[in-house]
């Protein structure tokens, strides 16, 4: 078996390969979801952009910050979330498809800092904004103008001393009907200690649980929180999660407010996707026929060369995953032009080549060698554009500059292995049959070693 039957084995593998990924029934590939993912733009959701209180933050604490907010997104169940830094104190959040928009703003901004305090018997009424000796500035109160005036109580518990992997939610299931969601928390270290020392000598006295700053409850000790355990309950669903999610990912290292938001409509990605799927068909058809118009038998390869292109990089698309968003999208639609690029430069050096009278297998050579530098180099700077608005897209803050890169950069490569392999072998497979030796095929006026009467058109019928 030659070498290029050897090859066109290998690429019909491939393509059926990427068939099976692309048409997966129920989008899943050997147990591997393998569904389309779109991004903000496209499936509708909410951006946030969150900027630190402190007036000087680091950039250490600012990661910290992104990885919290990571682990708080993922605990919201929201997929496809991008979350980024934006200059030096700002963080930006991109959450698809998020049903209620209020609630996760409010999960993502808390600190998540839980405080057990000591109001002396005084009862606090759910939503009092109070200054603890755990964090007595008042700055941590912005949004409160009298922060500076109100008192400070003495914290029994440290947030730090928090036990995460103790942090549990019960949705249903409780004792108590209005009360029927909660999530049970431990703390350690000193906190554990102190804490059941508290709730021993305080029997029957109320006993604030406050977290970032707000009281959540003021319930009164019923018994001692033995090993500095116990639960929150509430009678929401919605308010467990949240506490859920603030507790169980972790303390932000710093307070973050909320710049600015918008929501983007389903409604809007959806005509978006539509209006880009057209786009998409169109700019393919017009390249299919000029490719076949111009170039003849070539341009008819270079379009089975271009088929297996798009469908090999749409299951790449579904494996790796790669979220699509509009300008990926268009980034994919461009890499459709550009594929076609190299074959024009190697069929426009193969008719130069013909028409200096070269023979068949020779000319075919020939194009592909001679036009190699010029798509080397091209496709080179293509890639070096992509892979540095990939790297610096996020430092301005224009996420959606990573899905034009990522999709543009990925075309270019398996442009390259379409266009100059697929493309190759095809063309040497063809050439030994009779039926496309026709000068007319490859839109010169003849072939070295063939008669000038066969390069008119076809041979005529007798």
């Amino acid at each position: 078996m030659s070498r290029d039957a050897r090859s066109l084995i290998a690429i019909v593998a491939l393509l059926l390969l990427a068939l099976w990924i692309d048409v997966a029934p129920g989008d899943t590939w050997l147990g591997r979801d393998v569904s389309v993912r779109l991004g903000l733009d496209l499936q509708g959701g909410t951006q946030v952009l969150l900027r630190a209180e402190a007036a000087d933050v680091s950039a250490d604490v600012m990661q910290v910050a992104v990885g919290v907010l990571e682990r708080r997104v993922n605990g919201l169940g929201v997929a496809e979330s991008v979350i980024q830094l934006s200059g030096d104190d700002r963080v930006i959040v991109e959450l698809p498809g998020v049903s209620d928009p209020e609630q996760a703003i409010e999960t993502l901004r808390g600190t998540g800092r839980l405080e057990f305090i000591d109001t002396v018997g005084e009862y606090l009424a759910a939503g009092t904004v109070v200054r603890t000796s755990g964090t007595p500035d008042p700055a941590a109160l912005a949004d409160d103008p009298e922060a500076a005036t109100k008192p400070i109580y003495a914290s029994i518990t440290d947030g730090a001393d928090l036990d995460t992997g103790q942090v549990q939610p019960r949705f249903g299931g409780g004792q108590s009907i209005s009360n029927q969601y909660a999530v049970s928390f431990a703390f350690k270290d000193e906190s554990a200690r102190k804490l059941e020392q508290f709730t021993a000598a305080n029997i029957n006295r109320p006993m604030c649980i406050v977290l970032d700053n707000v009281v959540f409850s003021c319930p009164v000790v019923q018994a001692t929180l033995l090993g500095g355990s116990g639960e929150i309950t509430t009678s929401t669903r919605d308010d467990a999660e949240r506490i859920f999610n603030q507790l169980k990912y972790g303390a932000l290292p710093i307070a973050l407010q909320v710049e600015s938001s918008r929501t983007v409509s389903a409604t809007l990605g959806r005509e978006s996707v539509d209006d880009s799927l057209r786009a998409g068909i169109i700019g393919l058809s017009v390249v299919i026929v000029f490719m076949v118009l111009y170039y003849r038998l070539p341009g008819v390869l270079a379009v089975l060369a271009l088929l297996l292109y798009t469908a090999l990089s749409f299951a790449i698309y579904k494996l790796i995953p790669i979220t699509l968003t509009l300008p990926g999208i268009a980034g994919f639609i461009l890499s459709i032009g550009l594929a076609v690029d190299a074959n024009v430069l190697i069929f426009g050096r193969l008719k130069d080549e013909l028409r200096r009278g070269r023979g068949l297998r020779a000319a075919v050579e020939a194009g592909f060698h001679e036009a190699w530098p010029a798509i080397r180099d091209s496709s080179a700077a293509t890639l070096i554009t992509s892979i540095i608005l990939f790297m610096f897209g996020n430092s301005f803050g224009v996420s959606l500059i990573k899905g034009f890169a990522l999709t543009l950069g990925l075309g270019m490569l398996l442009n390259l292995f379409t266009a100059v392999v697929v493309t190759r072998t095809l063309l040497r497979l063809v050439l030994p049959l009779a039926a496309v030796q026709n000068p007319w095929l490859y839109d010169v006026d003849s072939i070295a070693g063939q008669r000038r009467a066969d390069t008119a058109g076809p041979p005529a019928r007798t």
